[in-house]
């Protein structure tokens, strides 16, 4: 039987003076698929989300209260995606990657969404001001396996604190902490998305594909017997993701997926110098949209033999968007992935 979610949280992770700010009635853009059309919330400047004082306190304790509900709303690319997802319409994002590079956003109309810079630490400020954005929403991540936040250190997606400080300047900024659980992450920022005005039956429709989803992933996983693993890579070496330490494969650990976990010690990568990349192992590749590619593995000496690059089981990481869409989408293909591939190391 399968744990609720929904609803217990809601009081301690969005503090709304009005109730009617956090469960909303409205039409959204979903086509029933998780990729949405035109989305009616926040950033839209439509009426969908109830009059009334707004109130959210953010994962580094700060509170911002507003006279109404943030209806133009600038985001980090990553949640940009889910609140999309969920019927909402941004007025801009920003993070590493631009929305016509990143995979995530392939299926998601974006038009009308200003890009606000190409690549991380990179905003425009004179056009983030033009937007007159109400409130800005970013991510922030632990600094170890405890949950530690650095609150000293910028939120995720700025390039320093100045720059953090300048963005305030223009309008409140919150972050979502990135990091622990992944289904408590996707709560959180499902919270905060039926607060901007996202309609709640969009999202418990997002959730049930999630739990079919859920429901095949465990059966694949079950009836698999390969590991997989799940890497970045660039010209200094292989970074592999520990497991445990990102939401989304300790989610799908929890759910049966056999990951791979680093022999080097670190928190969220266990890091391989090319002269050690052959230590790696694993039957699945999840690469990183980002970095280097198949190609560019094949090029390297001491992984080119790699059995599951030499089987063509590499499959792209796109780090996942933590909305129950996006993560059923995933979730489905990874399934699908365990399914076909065999053991080969």
């Amino acid at each position: 039987m399968k744990i609720p979610r929904r609803g217990s949280l809601r009081a301690a992770l969005v503090t709304s003076v009005a109730l009617s700010a956090l469960l909303l009635a409205g039409c959204t853009g979903s086509n029933g698929s998780g990729r949405s059309g035109d989305g009616s919330a926040a950033g839209s400047g439509s009426s969908a989300a109830a009059k009334g004082p707004w109130s959210y306190e953010d994962a580094t304790g700060k509170t911002v209260k507003l006279d109404s509900t943030p209806k133009r709303v600038v985001v980090l690319n990553d949640i940009a995606i889910s609140f999309i997802e969920y019927g909402l319409r941004p007025v801009g994002t920003f993070g590493q990657l631009t929305m016509a590079k990143d995979q995530r956003f392939e299926g998601l109309d974006t038009k009308g969404i200003a890009q606000l810079g190409t690549g991380y630490g990179d905003i425009d400020l004179e056009q983030l001001a033009a937007l007159k954005p109400d409130l800005v929403v970013t991510s922030v991540y632990p600094t170890d396996d405890k949950g530690t936040l650095d609150t000293t250190q910028p939120g995720y997606g700025f390039k320093d604190k100045e720059q953090q400080q300048q963005v305030e300047a223009i309008a409140p900024v919150v972050q979502v902490e990135w990091g622990g659980k992944g289904e408590d992450v996707i709560e959180k920022i499902a919270d905060l998305a039926e607060s901007l005005g996202a309609p709640e039956s969009t999202v418990e429709t997002a959730e049930d594909r999630f739990d079919k989803a859920e429901d095949e992933l465990e059966k694949a996983a079950k009836a698999s017997d390969v590991s997989v693993v799940s890497m970045y890579a660039d010209g200094d070496g292989a970074y592999v993701t520990r497991p445990s330490d990102e939401p989304t494969l300790q989610m799908y650990s929890s759910f049966g997926v056999d990951f791979v976990t680093p022999k080097p010690k670190g928190f969220y990568w266990g890091i391989y110098s090319w002269e050690n990349a052959g230590q790696i192992s694993g039957d699945v590749i999840l690469l990183s949209q980002q970095g280097y590619q198949v190609s560019d593995l094949e090029k390297q000496p001491t992984f080119a033999d790699n059995a599951a690059l030499q089987a063509g089981q590499v499959h792209s990481w796109t780090f996942p968007a933590l909305d129950y869409a996006s993560q059923a989408d995933y979730m489905t293909k990874l399934a699908g992935w365990l399914g076909e591939s065999k053991k080969v190391s």
